[in-house]
């Protein structure tokens, strides 16, 4: 856990788009994403799993066994399992509207956190990756993966407006003050050739309005609470940009190729994950130095900070876990069994709930952040019997009916 050197900073341009190539669409098939969704830009080795665990991974063992015969219907409040199979009320907190990308199912739900009810299966889209809500709940934006394009959804008409961003989208994040969006175009290839951007969209024009060049195969992004900064993962490293700048002002070398990124809620720490060595980095964000590696498991791939900023969950999609990692201590103190593959993990903004989205299971596991144990599994979407279409991306609002 010895630090690194900060790196030197180094500056590119917001620059006006050229005119775009035709669009080359990208089949995948539910059961082509079970097995190495997310890829995009990625090594498909990231996602391969050996069903051992990395040397060196702490002797933690899961603590419990998640449920999967709790069902998720729309339209009708369902309720949650704990794994003794009582019927156990969902974690207390504020109630949220969470929106979830199925990639293998070619859409976007809606769900109630409060109720357990999924509330609509009515964005349509090609292989969505990443999803994204301005902080009023009023617009949904989507990476679509399978296209060269982020859709953006009135929420209230439901209107659809398709933006054109290049070459394989995996990922969209929204500004603090909802003005923006940034989607990161992964590309289909790495290196020389492959793309380099972010795409920055306008929330009010429906647009792109500039590309910011970051490095190779851009894969995860997120604002600094305050909006000043953004934080792209990439090939090589992480790539910091001034929003108010429109540039890359810091590049952090990790040859690693780190995949997930989040941001402590104070904004002085970014974490990091590195599936290949299975570490997480928390990186200052002032110095871009490299504060502490944590060993979290064989590929930890997504990660989200608790909003007090003490806890980090970090889904491990070689071992079908959650790392529990203490911040302060800058250690595992558990590990959560989840369901097959978990790729993505968030936390509800009250801190109450945390949703891992497990792709090849094709299902959502709910934990109880206050026990670090399962509460439920959502496991049933839109009359049918699973989701079994490879969740990947999860985004919170507040209800609707909230102040």
């Amino acid at each position: 856990m010895s630090p690194d050197s900060g790196p030197p900073a180094r500056e590119q341009s917001v620059q006006a788009r050229p005119a775009r190539r035709g669009r080359r669409r990208l089949a995948l098939t539910a059961g082509a994403a079970a097995a190495g969704l997310i890829v995009a830009g990625v090594p498909v080795t990231t996602m391969a799993r050996t069903g051992h665990p990395a040397a060196g991974h702490p002797a933690a063992r899961p603590v419990n066994t998640p449920e999967h015969k709790v069902s998720f219907r729309a339209g009708k409040a369902s309720f949650r399992k704990n794994t003794k199979n009582a019927a156990s009320p969902a974690p207390a907190g504020r109630d949220y509207h969470a929106y979830l990308a199925v990639a293998g199912g070619g859409f976007v739900q809606e769900l109630d956190t409060a109720s357990d009810t999924i509330l609509s299966t009515k964005y349509p889209a090609d292989t969505p990756e990443g999803v994204a809500v301005t902080p009023d709940g009023s617009r949904v934006f989507i990476a679509e993966t399978g296209q060269y394009q982020v859709l953006a959804v009135n929420t209230a008409t439901g209107a659809k407006t398709a933006i054109e961003v290049g070459p394989y989208p995996q990922d969209v994040a929204a500004s603090p003050d909802g003005r923006q969006v940034y989607a990161t175009v992964t590309g289909g290839d790495t290196g020389p050739g492959g793309s380099d951007i972010v795409a920055v969209l306008s929330v009010a024009t429906d647009s792109v309005i500039g590309d910011i060049h970051v490095g190779s195969a851009p894969r995860q992004v997120v604002f600094s609470p305050d909006g000043g900064r953004a934080y792209v993962t990439t090939e090589k490293g992480i790539a910091v940009i001034s929003t108010s700048a429109g540039k890359v002002v810091r590049f952090i070398p990790d040859s690693s190729g780190p995949q997930g990124i989040t941001v402590s809620p104070d904004g002085t720490t970014v974490y990091v994950t590195n599936p290949g060595p299975g570490t997480v980095w928390a990186v200052s964000a002032a110095s871009g130095r490299v504060l502490a590696s944590v060993k979290a498991g064989a590929q930890p791939y997504s990660a989200a900070v608790t909003p007090d900023g003490r806890t980090l969950y970090v889904a491990d999609i070689n071992t079908d876990s959650v790392a529990v990692i203490s911040t302060a201590a800058g250690q595992v103190t558990s590990s959560i069994a989840v369901g097959r593959l978990p790729a993505s993990v968030a936390v509800t903004p009250d801190g109450s709930q945390v949703w891992v989205a497990n792709v090849a299971s094709g299902d959502v596991t709910v934990i109880d952040p206050a026990t670090n144990s399962v509460s439920g599994t959502i496991s049933g979407g839109s009359g049918t019997a699973t989701l079994n279409a490879a969740p990947a991306g999860i985004a919170f609002v507040p209800a609707p009916d909230l102040p």
